[in-house]
């Protein structure tokens, strides 16, 4: 069946075709240029590229962030953007039916890996599919894929589980010599994910990468240099009262704030279809975008980026320079009690400096 006749036999028109492919790439993180290309691309294969989505050690939380876009919705997005051929928590199937999709899939070869979730290395045993240890299943599956797309924090960088004993990594550790696109973040954002398989299908090339394959239109700029609470920083007020109604829209570097060391788009694009992200909703950013995200190591959970909400003292703040975090907590909360800013001391005290010098004296 040929696309116009398949949009006839939804009753859309070519016209509210394109309209909803326009929404839909503004939706995706996708400037309106790129609506042609992707009419073409799904014009080209009615018969659409099959999508195989292999689980690791996970909490499931990329799975259910990826289906909780809603324009366009789950259901578009499994019927008809992409052919889920394999995920074994949206799909129908389960046991040997399931597997058997999968098999049939991987021996077809040509089509998109997406990873959930990383993978032990201290003992296959931890994590099993289809009677196999999952880095088996892994290595198998992405021989013969076109890409392989990492989606979330685990499955880009070992995330949480490498804090644990079961020497866990990200895909990358284990696949070698394939086109990977890291897609890390706890969980993923749909608009990442989904932006950039439509990137891929649509070029059938990956989008510019950073050092750690991450997509640079979503993953290009920090976090703190978007970050509605960056005057706050620049000012020197930084939250120290979790209750404090004064302080309740402060820079939240000293309760753990990651946003200095994190690249991603969230304050642009936004979470839940564009109502919220951690920072707007009072929370610090855990960084959870970054290959720091939560510790690369067992048995210290101060390596990386842990304790999520503890300030880390390789984090420089505005004219404190060299003044480990407790003690700029205190003299910051001594100094709001006060109703004085540290920063007008600053600034009389460097004010007196020039004067001086200008004077002569």
């Amino acid at each position: 069946m040929d696309l116009d006749r398949l949009l006839t036999a939804r009753g859309i028109s070519r016209r509210e075709f394109i309209k909803l492919l326009t929404a839909t790439a503004v939706t995706l993180g996708l400037s309106a240029s790129h609506v042609p290309a992707m009419a073409e691309a799904i014009e080209k294969s009615v018969t659409k590229t099959p999508v195989v989505w292999l689980k690791g050690q996970l909490c499931t939380g990329c799975t259910c962030s990826s289906i909780s876009s809603l324009d366009p919705g789950p259901e578009e997005i499994i019927l008809d953007l992409l052919s889920f051929r394999y995920n074994p928590t949206i799909m129908a199937a389960a046991g040997h039916v399931a597997q058997m999709a999968l098999d049939e899939t991987v021996k077809a070869g040509g089509y998109v890996l997406i990873v959930e979730g990383s993978f032990p290395t201290a003992d296959d045993r931890f994590v099993m599919s289809g009677g196999k240890p999952m880095r088996e299943k892994l290595l198998e599956t992405a021989a013969n894929a076109l890409v392989v797309i990492p989606v979330g924090a685990c499955a880009s960088f070992g995330g949480i589980p490498a804090a644990g004993p079961t020497g866990a990594v990200g895909v990358g550790a284990l696949v070698k010599d394939m086109p990977i696109i890291n897609l890390p973040g706890c969980p993923v954002n749909p608009r990442w994910l989904y932006g950039t398989v439509m990137h891929y299908l649509m070029y059938q090339d990956l989008p510019e990468l950073d050092a750690y394959n991450r997509p640079k239109m979503f993953y290009g700029k920090l976090l703190h240099d978007n970050c509605p609470r960056r005057g706050r920083f620049e000012r020197g007020e930084f939250l120290t009262d979790w209750n404090s109604d004064e302080q309740q829209d402060w820079c939240l570097l000293l309760m753990g704030c990651k946003g200095p060391k994190t690249y991603t788009d969230c304050p642009q694009g936004l979470w839940n279809d564009g109502v919220n992200f951690c920072i707007n909703a009072g929370s610090p950013c855990s960084g959870c975008t970054q290959p720091e995200f939560y510790a690369p190591g067992f048995g210290d959970t101060r390596v990386g980026f842990a304790p999520l909400y503890e300030k880390q003292n390789s984090f420089a703040l505005p004219g404190i320079g060299g003044i480990d975090a407790p003690k700029v907590g205190k003299a910051m909360a001594g100094v709001a009690a006060a109703g004085v800013g540290i920063h007008l001391v600053a600034r009389t005290v460097s004010g007196s400096k020039n004067k001086r010098e200008g004077d002569g004296v």
